[in-house]
Order: C-alpha cells, then sequence, then structure tokens
C-alpha cells in the first residue's frame, strides 16, 4: 500500500516540491535498508539520482551496528526536484559520516534530508553540505540530530554552507537537536553568502581571467564535502563529477 503523500505540515517536507511529487508518488519505492554490522566500515557513494518523470528520489534507512563506520557521500544536482533522505540509526561506539553537495541552477529544488539518530552512548557523527546554486534553484539542507537519554558521550556536528551565484537562488538550512542525554557534544554551524569579491580580485591581479578565478574558488568550495572519501580514486570520480555540473552552473 503507498504511504499517503507529504504535506508541508511534515518539517521535513518543508520546502518540498509537492506539486511535481504527486505524479510519481506511487512509482516511487520504499527506502532502502542498509546494516552495517557490528566493527565493519561501509562507504557509499551517489553521484546520480534515479529519475522518473523528472523527479529524482534517494530515501536510505541506515542502521550502524557497534563500533562500525557508515560513510555516504552525494551529489545531488540534475533532477527538476531531487531529494536524498537518510535516517541514520547508530549503536554504541558507531559512526556516521555525510558529505554531500547541491548543484542547482533554472527552477530546480534539490534538497539533502538527514535524520541522525544517536540511540547508544560513544557514537559520533559529521556532516558537510556545501551548496551552489544558480538562476532561481532552491537548495535546502534539513537535518535532524536525536540524542537518546542513555546516550552519553555523543559527539555530533553539522556544517552548512551555501553559495548564491545569483540573487534569484535560495538556499535554505534547517539543523534540529533533540538532545536528551546531558554528557554530549553537539554543533552545527550554517552560512549562505557570494563568492568573496576581494578574492576574485586579487586572483585576477595574478593574471588569472575571472571565468578560471571563479571556477577554482567553487571547485575548493565544495571539495570540503569529499574530503572523508578514504579512496583517492573515488574522490577524484566525485569531484571531477561536481566540477563537471559546477562549470554548466557558472
Amino acid at each position: 500500500m503507498t504511504a499517503p503523500l507529504p504535506t508541508r505540515r511534515d518539517e521535513s517536507w518543508r520546502y518540498a516540491d509537492l506539486k511535481a511529487l504527486e505524479t510519481v508518488w506511487a512509482k516511487l519505492a520504499g527506502p532502502e535498508q542498509i546494516n552495517v554490522p557490528a566493527g565493519e566500515t561501509l562507504s557509499r557513494q551517489i553521484t546520480e539520482l534515479p529519475v522518473i518523470d523528472g523527479v529524482g528520489m534517494v530515501d536510505l534507512d541506515v542502521t550502524i551496528g557497534d563500533n562500525a563506520t557508515f560513510k555516504l557521500h552525494v551529489l545531488a544536482h540534475h533532477a527538476d526536484y531531487g531529494r536524498i533522505q537518510v535516517r541514520a540509526t547508530l549503536g554504541d561506539g558507531s559512526h556516521f559520516e555525510l558529505g554531500g553537495a547541491i548543484l542547482g541552477s533554472g527552477s530546480q529544488t534539490l534538497e539533502i534530508v538527514t535524520e541522525t539518530i544517536h540511540a547508544k552512548p560513544n557514537a559520533t557523527s559529521n556532516q558537510v553540505v556545501r551548496s551552489v546554486l544558480a538562476g532561481k534553484a532552491t537548495g535546502s539542507f534539513l537535518g535532524k540530530i536525536n540524542v537518546a537519554r542513555h546516550a552519553q558521550k555523543t559527539d555530533a556536528a553539522q556544517s552548512v554552507k551555501a553559495m548564491l551565484l545569483d540573487r534569484t537562488a535560495t538556499a535554505n538550512a534547517k539543523p534540529e537537536l533533540e538532545i536528551f542525554a546531558d554528557d554530549v557534544k553537539c554543533a552545527h554551524g550554517a552560512t549562505v553568502g557570494e563568492l568573496d569579491k576581494q578574492a576574485l580580485f586579487y586572483m585576477a591581479s595574478r593574471g588569472i581571467d575571472p571565468v578560471t578565478a571563479q571556477k577554482l574558488m567553487l571547485q575548493a568550495f565544495i571539495a570540503d564535502a569529499f574530503v572523508s572519501v578514504d579512496d583517492d580514486a573515488m574522490r577524484d570520480v566525485i569531484e571531477g563529477k561536481a566540477l563537471e555540473v559546477l562549470e554548466a552552473l557558472s
């Protein structure tokens, strides 16, 4: 039986393109279940969303065993409406790492939505999301961190930054903390800005043309999301794909 279509009363769908979603909702599969056994490390990279009628969605429900690690690196870029949704439940001493980039232009609506549940003590999580938006695109990150009452020694962090190439683009960042334990360290930061004109001027004074200067600055900005990719070859693939999309945006 198909789940009911979300509404804006559900905070996690606050910025979604529900009109686009309505036409394909019945065709979408349920969440993919991922179980990381205790003590093991699993990595996943997503550079393309499976698109149906302009709508691309990835929905992951991840259970991370005790002392295990799950690393997820994603690109949201090519759907009219694209959504990457992740629910991660952490065991004792486990770690969840997310690196994501949202690259939008035109009238695209793209979002990364996470729910990180620190269910047991001593677990850590780190989420880094970078957005570059042009035209009338909308890019959103909604990240909820839930720390259970007995999940002491939790260490959770979120870093969300967006770069607007046009004043008509929109960036949304909504970090949310729900903490019931008292011996934890949780931090989040969110910024929205434009390319640094002084930095562009400095690079021009060193003989770098404006197009190349902007490309280099955006490449460095996005690279923050992928420093945690362990495999050098895979990092090159992801960053190469991101650079290809960035060149089209700028």
